[in-house]
């Protein structure tokens, strides 16, 4: 009996091929799409999941409020040196903390200069907490050594080859420390899935590395590092959580007033203990040690992810619902022939499961063979396992046979209780599907839009991306090149020689010397108020030589530049902090420039108004007195240093003749080649320190590479999408213009032209996709205006990508049942309307 099954319904697959291929081709693309967006989004949440001992491994997170007095908002994964110390006093929970530094490190080999890309210092064995597998040494004892180094396997091939590491001295050189290291381990190379980027993890003194700057080791606003703790097992963290509020207020003191309110750092911050596990997609994102994700866009592919099965299986109940009466006279002759109505049942939902058998078998094809590509797109190591705890061999199994049942239950059911007398009498050889498709026209309405909303999103995705790379931020991108590491010791004692001698390379027009540079990676805000105030403003503080001004393209809105000629217009002090000279500088004053928001915020009606004003700037050292009188000689146009995703930050700039960690250098030409010449420069002047430098256009390009990335994404599977359902289109469309091949001819016969039956035929399907239009338009519009939210600017919610995207599913759906309807209103009527 089932071998008569298989046989027929093989036979009725291979009778109509057309309605073979498209149920099994767009189902099977249905599947093979969901499984791959699914397999995407469990990649996302499997962060760290790897990680051994990841239940109990924290990372201390920071989180600014936004406050009245223009204090900004931020999520950092970075903490200070004097919240981990309290930390791991007050908490027995801990049983271990330690704070990750990335200091600039640069490593010297055989007398060649490295720059790992991931280089950081650790001031205890930070494989405690994280316990990355090792390949060489003993993880639990790697960084016991104070002169200790630890290396990934690929950097420890980089420098000692197929040599054993383990012994083996390099020099390392960050800030005035310049020592040689052991290497005491070799730990393997992180996955991919993972927020920790490391390559190279080295043992540091907090104090001795800090020396000449104490305060940051006492500083709860100086976040420079990540801290992570290893909580004891069966720690509750919300509990342990809760008690930071009284735990803040014991540990943090006042800042001097110095004439103005007493500030608690403690007041705009808030600790939280996020596990490494969900670092990736957590709520903090700002200084990461690698890019992360966001929950509800990962959440939002999950559900594009069953709404495109969702339409394949639509597409598949649909198609065999309507075929269904196609073979009514065949049931008939089987029950004249004594087969039951439970056989029959039996018989076709059988042949509905077997049918998404086959199309699963071919999602699975299709799946294997786009996880490569779609891996190198996401630069991703994404894998499709069949057996074990992540197995999805049991799951897809199991989606066949339900799809399988749902498309073929309805059908069965509807065809079995046909009565044979009334199929198998005269002229009703068709027997004809009842009702008038409501259900079906239902589901294509919900396939278009699922459709359409896609369109929108992969549209207003893209035109967002598109404008915060293009979009002016107040400088030049084109022609700009961000020279960094210029703040290390030794590459400031020849900061200037090296700016001279750029300056002079053919094709540079401009250099100059800079504490913030395009996506900096470093924030420094200090308190700003006008003399007699006791209102304060928050403003970023930045020292800039007077070449940025044009190395930037910034524009002088009033007053002037300034100029290495004017005493006053000088804010250096000596490193280590010097406080006689601290306090000679308050009592002298300095000249500064604002930004043109810097100086809105602090009451300013217009640039001109600012230019000879006196405001206090509170970034000296407490025991200097914490307002220095600075005279606005300068008002800038404002830049936008940081992603569009960050509020605009107002600037208070002041000019230093040391102390700058970037050059800026603006040329004409070709860009490889002035680099090349500003790296032959550097090298000969700094052979001990790796060269670091990018263009402005490839930085701003990388800043939005993720959200770009997503907007393919959506692209792709928003075209999956409208194939799935133009597939679904046509085959109905097929099927109708066969049902109504009588009605055709008779309006034929009566005078109807071809132009007129085509009209019909595509106005009966494109009722649909106008009325979908309503249903995807008011929810893309509220999905969109959220995510446009995130932005500090942003592109408008314009009708335009609405009417395009409904006009262009319009179009694809006419032009999918427009030739077959052509095809099919050029029928001669004979054909039609013979006696069968």
């Amino acid at each position: 009996m089932w071998r008569n099954y298989v046989t027929v319904g093989l036979r009725a697959l291979a009778k109509n091929k057309v309605y073979a291929f498209i149920n099994i081709f767009g189902l099977s693309l249905g599947i093979a799409a969901c499984l791959l967006i699914l397999t995407f989004v469990r990649y996302e949440f499997s962060y760290d999941n790897w990680l051994p001992g990841a239940a109990n491994a924290y990372q201390v997170q920071d989180f600014y409020k936004p406050t009245a007095n223009g204090g900004e908002e931020y999520e950092l994964q970075m903490t200070s040196v004097a919240s981990r110390v309290a930390l791991q006093k007050d908490f027995p929970q801990i049983v271990k903390s330690v704070y990750l530094a990335d200091r600039g490190i640069n490593l010297i080999y055989k007398g060649q200069a490295y720059r790992p890309r991931d280089a950081y210092f650790a001031d205890g064995n930070i494989f405690e907490i994280l316990e990355i597998p090792f390949v060489r040494g003993d993880r639990a004892h790697a960084l016991d050594d104070p002169h200790g180094l630890t290396l990934s396997e690929t950097e420890a091939k980089k420098y000692f080859g197929k040599a054993d590491p383990l012994g083996q001295t390099i020099t390392v050189v960050s800030d005035d420390l310049r020592e040689d290291y052991r290497v005491t381990g070799v730990f393997k190379d992180l996955p991919k899935n993972s927020h920790l980027r490391l390559d190279m993890v080295a043992r540091f003194d907090l104090h001795s590395y800090y020396a000449k700057n104490p305060d940051f080791l006492t500083s709860w606003n100086s976040q420079g590092g990540y801290v992570y703790v290893k909580l004891r097992s069966g720690t509750d963290v919300k509990q342990m959580e809760a008690q930071f509020p009284a735990w803040e207020k014991r540990n943090i003191p006042n800042d001097p007033a110095d004439g103005g309110p007493v500030t608690n750092p403690g007041t705009d911050q808030d600790w939280r203990l996020t596990n490494v596990r969900d670092v990736h997609l957590g709520e903090a994102q700002q200084a990461a040690l690698a890019p992360g994700g966001d929950k509800r866009t990962i959440l939002t592919f999950a559900v594009v992810a069953l709404m495109i099965l969702g339409m394949a299986c639509i597409n598949f109940t649909n198609l065999a619902t309507a075929r269904a009466s196609q073979r009514a006279r065949e049931v008939a002759l089987r029950k004249v022939l004594g087969a039951t109505r439970r056989q029959l049942i039996v018989q076709f939902i059988g042949e509905s499961i077997l049918v998404a058998g086959i199309a699963t078998l071919v999602a699975l094809a299709l799946a294997e063979l786009a996880l490569p590509p779609l891996n190198n797109f996401l630069d991703a190591t994404m894998e499709i396992h069949y057996f074990g705890t992540e197995g999805i061999l049991a799951p897809v199994l199991l989606l066949a046979l339900v799809v399988g049942v749902a498309g073929g239950a309805y059908p069965a059911l509807y065809l079995s209780r046909f009565q044979p007398a009334v199929v198998l009498k005269a002229n009703k050889s068709a027997a004809d599907a009842e009702g008038n498709g409501r259900l079906r026209n239902l589901l294509v309405v919900g396939q278009f839009a699922v459709s359409i909303g896609l369109i929108i999103c992969t549209t207003i995705v893209y035109s967002q991306t598109i404008y915060a790379r293009t979009m002016d931020a107040g400088y030049k991108r084109d022609g700009l090149l961000q020279v960094r590491r210029l703040d290390q010791p030794q590459a400031e004692a020849v900061a200037k020689t090296f700016a001279e001698e750029v300056l002079r390379l053919p094709g540079v027009s401009s250099v100059a010397r800079t504490s913030i540079a395009v996506n900096p990676g470093n924030n420094s805000m200090t308190s700003a108020r006008l003399p007699g105030a006791t209102a304060q403003v928050q403003l970023g503080v930045y020292a800039i030589d007077p070449g940025v001004i044009d190395a930037l393209g910034m524009r002088l809105l009033a007053g002037r530049n300034f100029s290495e000629a004017t005493a006053m217009d000088d804010a250096t002090t000596p490193s280590p902090v010097d406080f006689a000279a601290e306090r000679a500088l308050v009592a002298r004053g300095i000249n500064v420039i604002l930004s043109e928001s810097a100086a809105k915020r602090l009451g300013f009606a217009t640039p001109q108004a600012a230019i000879g004003k006196q405001v206090q700037a509170g970034f000296t050292v407490p025991e200097a007195g914490n307002w220095v009188p600075a005279t606005v000689v300068g008002v800038v146009s404002d830049v936008r240093y940081r992603s569009v995703r960050d509020p605009l930050q107002p600037i208070l700039y002041v000019y230093q003749t040391r102390g700058y960690s970037t050059l800026l250098v603006r040329h004409v030409g070709d860009a490889r080649l002035v680099r090349e010449r500003v790296e032959a420069i550097w090298k000969r002047l700094l052979p001990e320190m790796a060269f670091d430098a990018r263009s402005v256009t490839e930085t701003v390009h990388n800043l939005y590479s993720r959200d770009e990335t997503r907007a393919q994404l959506f692209g792709m599977f928003a075209i999956l999408a409208v194939v799935i359902g133009c597939l679904g289109l046509f085959g109905l469309a097929s099927f109708t213009a066969e049902r109504r091949t009588k009605e055709i001819g008779i309006r034929k016969v009566l005078g109807a032209r071809t132009r007129d039956i085509v009209r019909l035929l595509v106005w009966q399907f494109s009722r649909p996709v106008l009325i979908a239009n309503l249903i995807a338009w008011p929810v893309a519009w509220w999905m969109m205006r959220d995510w446009l939210n995130q932005f500090d600017v942003r592109v408008g919610l314009t009708p335009t990508p609405f009417v395009l995207a409904g006009l262009l599913a319009l179009l694809i759906a006419v032009g999918t049942i427009a030739v077959h309807a052509f095809r099919v209103a050029r029928t001669n009527p004979v054909h039609a309307l013979r006696y069968e």
